[in-house]
């Protein structure tokens, strides 16, 4: 496959990641009340929630600044993302994972651009511990990262020691 075939097919995947958490999250801003939860499941539940911080709520008591720091975090962030798939196309799980993180990065950047917060809707739990709530942009980063850490992990153990 050519190099520009398989960039493209990269940039694909994130688009098509960036479509569904995007989709995602139209269908429960159309569908939930905001802090209402939804139980889908004995350990999870559908609760619509709107987070102006970073992972875990990080910086959200912020007088709204965070949201233009974290929007121009994003963007750079998925610039060099785009430069390092275009860099590293030899590298399939690499090149998929950072897809998927830019994919899930682009789509929290929507949200803070076209509402001041990242919509929320996941939410895990088990008895009265509740576990973040979280979106399908978040698992994709989070999917990414432990792809490349994977990736990295497979690349170490694959080498042979050299006697010396």
């Amino acid at each position: 496959m050519t190099a520009k075939l398989s960039f493209l097919r990269y940039l694909a995947i994130a688009t098509i990641t960036l479509l569904l958490d995007q989709l995602s999250k139209w269908s429960a801003l159309s569908n939930l009340q905001l802090g209402v939860p939804v139980e889908v499941l004995p350990f999870m539940n559908w609760l619509l929630l709107f987070n102006p911080g970073a992972a875990f709520s990080f910086l959200a008591q912020g007088s709204g600044w965070q949201r233009w720091f974290f929007t121009v975090i994003g963007l750079l962030a998925s610039i060099y993302i785009i430069w390092l798939l275009r860099k590293n196309q030899d590298d399939k799980v690499l090149c998929w994972a950072l897809s998927l993180i830019l994919g899930g990065a682009l789509g929290n950047v929507l949200d803070r651009i076209m509402y001041g917060a990242v919509v929320d809707f996941i939410d895990l739990h088990y008895a009265n511990w509740h576990w973040p709530a979280f979106n399908i942009a978040d698992s994709a980063i989070c999917i990414g990262a432990g792809l490349i850490i994977w990736g990295e992990l497979r690349k170490s153990f694959g080498k042979s020691s050299q006697p010396q």
